[in-house]
């Protein structure tokens, strides 16, 4: 309790009567901790309560009748005497008892008058600095001790006041955002998020107005340097002791170490723009960086989707014509009249309005490499000039009686498989193994299920847009499906579905409903799992599939790799069930 709010002034008087007596007074005193005493008229200390004689290291009986300049062992107070002035007052003192070191108090003197006016005597109470002061230490104690704890996190923390100024930045802040303290306090916090984040400051002006907490949110922050760098950050309001809002406060984590190890992990099953850690794909990576090192002739076979193209590029980028042009020929885009003028070009006069000479796409890609795809689709009048190219690297443009040479390297590529054509008389078989010197054929991606995780990260960095989405994840229901899906239209049709997800999805996360409906129909087609309204079979239906599924596992000695065989079901789905069932391996009794 603080008297000294409100000073008593000269006209301040206690007056002395049956009704307020001293001794009562003094107990009131005592009661809040204050200490008190009394002189009488003579300078004599007449009473004196316990918190005093604590305070002055006295009893009551050693200060009764004592001088009151004794009691206070010397402190100079005639000055002010109230004695003589009849006015109140009040100093801090130090008050020195023998056993005790220098108590600094606050003295406050009021005279004591009686019924008649008279003066009769003094109150002095006193009141002792150490609960406060030893308050205010130990709350400056706990504030240093909170301030360094902040200080040393390893995660970043400042605080903005309700105008979204910085009133606080950690070490780890500074470390991250590459700003010193000085250069951001009483600054706008916005400039951390400016053109990256501005879903994150939209979170943190919602905690300040609204009280809203938003954890674990990814965003990104724009460094001093001007690098954009992923963050985990968490955003809450600050209040004060009634609960009012007076801030907000932001915790953040540099994801940037975990960003590069993901990368790393990527690059390890990434061959140059192809992703893939399925045995397979290792294997067709393996030779490719045989085959590019070669000016054989390479045909790519594979279903529609797979990535034939990309492969072509990836063969040219790793050859030595690396640097030269590397020309793309659809053989079944065009009709039999133009295809030919395409891809050997013609003279001026070979036709009706062919006013110019006009280079083919063989002379394009002199000294570089050609892809004829969809070589499957050549029609038959043409494989017998491709195979003059292939055997002489000669050919005639049209119209033309000159021949001309080109250093070129020829990939092609079909989705058709040319044995079949060939045994079915479709294509040359002569111009067939022309073409097969080295061949290279990509699988079905629903065969090579381990890559699809990988290539939907990377599908999802390729299309990431800043400008309009945070950086998203895929709930464990998205990414069932995906996992579960067959693609019949390969990679090519993993990267519509992902694209389709990034855009309609305007949340953190990729959700089954953000898949496009085809393929939910699909998936739902095949059984009730990946329908988001029942997450749960009837449990009748659960446990006659639990039951198949223990005895699948039993049987084959709890190999999953064969139960999922027997089951007619693919690895991951087997696994999926066994984590919903709570199917563990069974020891042997």
């Amino acid at each position: 309790m603080n008297f000294r709010k409100g000073k008593m002034s000269s006209k301040t008087k206690i007056k002395s009567s049956r009704h307020i007596k001293s001794d009562q007074l003094l107990e009131l005193f005592d009661e809040l901790n204050i200490g008190a005493f009394t002189v009488d008229i003579h300078r004599k200390v007449s009473s004196m309560n316990l918190t005093a004689q604590a305070l002055m290291g006295l009893k009551e009986a050693e200060a009764t009748n004592q001088d009151c300049r004794e009691v206070f062992c010397g402190v100079p107070c005639m000055i002010k005497c109230l004695f003589k002035s009849g006015k109140a007052w009040d100093d801090d003192s130090a008050v020195k008892a023998e056993e005790t070191p220098h108590r600094l108090v606050t003295r406050l003197a009021t005279p004591i008058y009686d019924s008649e006016q008279n003066l009769v005597g003094c109150l002095t109470i006193l009141q002792d600095h150490f609960p406060i002061t030893d308050l205010i230490n130990r709350v400056h104690f706990e504030e240093r001790s909170l301030k360094m704890i902040l200080e040393n996190l390893d995660i970043g923390i400042f605080t903005v006041n309700r105008g979204g100024h910085i009133t606080f930045f950690n070490n780890t802040a500074e470390t991250i955002s590459g700003y010193a303290r000085n250069q951001v306090l009483g600054k706008p916090c916005s400039a951390l998020f400016e053109g990256v984040g501005e879903n994150d400051l939209e979170m943190l002006k919602d905690s300040i107005e609204n009280g809203n907490t938003r954890s674990n949110h990814k965003g990104r922050m724009k460094t001093k340097s001007g690098d954009i760098i992923p963050l985990r950050a968490s955003y809450m309001a600050l209040r004060n002791e009634k609960g009012a809002i007076v801030g907000g406060l932001s915790t953040f984590y540099d994801l940037t170490v975990v960003y590069n190890l993901n990368k790393a992990v990527t690059e390890r099953y990434t061959f140059h723009d192809m992703i893939g850690k399925d045995p397979a794909m290792q294997k067709i990576f393996e030779i490719t960086r045989v085959v590019a090192g070669t000016n054989s002739t390479v045909l790519i076979e594979g279903p529609t989707g797979t990535g034939k193209d990309l492969l072509a590029k990836v063969i040219h980028s790793e050859s030595n014509r690396a640097g030269k042009p590397f020309v793309k020929v659809n053989c079944a885009a065009l009709p039999e009249n133009l295809l030919e003028s395409e891809m050997f070009g013609y003279t001026k006069g070979a036709f009706t309005g062919a006013d110019r000479d006009k280079p083919g796409r063989f002379q394009e890609a002199s000294g570089g490499t050609i892809l004829l795809d969809e070589i499957g689709d050549l029609p038959l009048s043409l494989q017998a000039k491709l195979l003059h190219v292939l055997e002489d690297r000669k050919f005639y443009p049209l119209g033309s009686r000159r021949p001309v040479s080109v250093d070129i390297r020829i990939l092609s590529a079909s989705n058709r498989g040319l044995k079949n054509l060939v045994d079915k008389q479709l294509f040359r078989e002569d111009l067939y193994y022309r073409l097969n010197v080295l061949q290279i054929e990509l699988p079905y991606l629903k065969d090579r299920k381990a890559d699809i995780p990988l290539l939907i990260r990377h599908i999802m960095r390729k299309h990431f847009e800043p400008s309009l989405h945070q950086i998203k994840d895929i709930s464990e229901k998205a990414m069932e499906a995906l996992l579960n899906y067959d693609y019949p239209g390969n990679v090519r049709e993993m990267e519509n579905i992902i694209e389709h997800a990034l855009i309609i999805s305007q949340t953190e996360k990729i959700e089954l409903h953000h898949l496009p409906d085809y393929m939910q129909k699909r998936l739902k087609s095949s059984g009730p799992d990946f329908d988001e309204n029942q997450d749960h079979k009837k449990p009748a239906a659960a446990n006659k599939e639990r039951e198949t599924i223990l005895k699948a596992l039993r049987s084959n000695n709890w190999n999953r790799a064969q139960a999922a065989n027997a089951l007619k079901m693919e690895r991951t789905t087997l696994w999926r069930k066994m984590k919903r069932y709570n199917i563990i391996k069974q020891l042997p009794e």
